[in-house]
């Protein structure tokens, strides 16, 4: 049996307003989501750190930054606030058949299905308890179809699961901050040939299906020397690096266009590579029975399909 945690949890307040401060790298914008004022979301990010003993941010006349533990506490806190919503539902006394289940990877349910969830929820019911489950792509594939109804990952298009639709396809482009771009504007105006020195963000551990910098510098030439790259673990991590100034990132067109509509990253180059991989929804053999997974599956579908077609 699990034990409760020492001493008492932080506030959902100062939670929440940490988190959205984080997500927008702006106390204002984050009071704006919120409806509250700045001042408020201020304080409520000081009582934070003085609870949990840490400094999350530092912060400017002109903005504020995550600092490293704040970079780590953001993702625990958002995914903690994202299982509470989805207990939340799971809490309405709801029957096992009308629960979907999708699974995908962090960076697909982060960057992609948290901003969706309600529209996902008013699409297949307000009375179906709609869960995402986050796994590592390697370990999506070892899933017993008898646990999930909808899986989302990633393939190359010429072994695209059975039964999986295509939802939106692979195109990349490098980004960074604002700030980056506007200090490196010299170098990034050169041919990538001359890139060399710029400091690359990937991941450690390439996921199952990802493209890599060496795909984009196929199309693009390859910098000499050989590029300095800096890994990171987890891809919504990577993007927050990104913002942060501390390099080039990958960008995948619809996980970091929230950030190119909000100014957190800028392209450098123009247009995006077309890859030969697409990700691809699939209902398992449980989901194919379930209205409600069909209700699931179309509402995903038609969702990414318009966005891609927008794009």
């Amino acid at each position: 049996m699990l034990k409760h945690p020492k001493g008492p949890l932080p506030r959902i307040q100062p939670l929440r307003a940490f988190e959205a401060a984080a997500r927008h790298s702006s106390f204002v914008r984050a009071a704006e989501e919120l409806g509250i004022h700045q001042p408020t979301v201020s304080r409520h990010v000081a009582e934070l750190e003085q609870e949990i003993g840490v400094r999350l941010f530092e912060r400017d006349h002109r903005s504020v930054r995550l600092t490293l533990a704040g970079e780590v506490y953001q993702r625990a806190v958002a995914t903690g606030l994202e299982q509470i919503a989805a207990g939340g539902l799971t809490a309405l006394n709801l029957a096992e058949d009308k629960r979907v289940v999708i699974a995908c990877a962090p960076a697909l349910s982060h960057l992609i299905l948290i901003h969706r969830f309600q529209h996902l929820r008013l699409a297949i019911g307000q009375d179906v308890c709609l869960r995402i489950l986050t796994l590592d792509p390697d370990r999506i594939g070892l899933l017993d179809d008898s646990d999930v109804d909808l899986t989302l990952t990633y393939h190359d298009n010429a072994s695209a699961p059975e039964g999986g639709m295509p939802v939106f396809g692979e195109a990349i482009t490098p980004v960074c901050s604002p700030d980056f771009a506007a200090a490196h504007a010299d170098v990034l105006a050169r041919p990538v040939e001359e890139w060399g020195a710029m400091p690359f963000l990937r991941l450690a551990r390439p996921a199952l299906g990802w493209a890599t910098w060496h795909d984009w510098f196929d199309s693009a030439g390859y910098p000499a020397p050989p590029p300095r790259y800096i890994g990171i673990e987890d891809y919504a991590f990577l993007l927050a690096s990104a913002v942060a100034g501390e390099g080039l990132a990958l960008g995948w067109r619809h996980f970091i266009e929230r950030h190119l509509d909000e100014g957190r990253l800028v392209t450098v180059v123009d247009g995006f590579v077309e890859g030969n991989r697409s990700c691809f929804a699939r209902l398992t053999e449980r989901g194919r029975k379930r209205p409600e997974a069909h209700r699931c599956f179309d509402a995903v579908c038609a969702l990414m399909l318009k966005e891609a077609a927008r794009a």
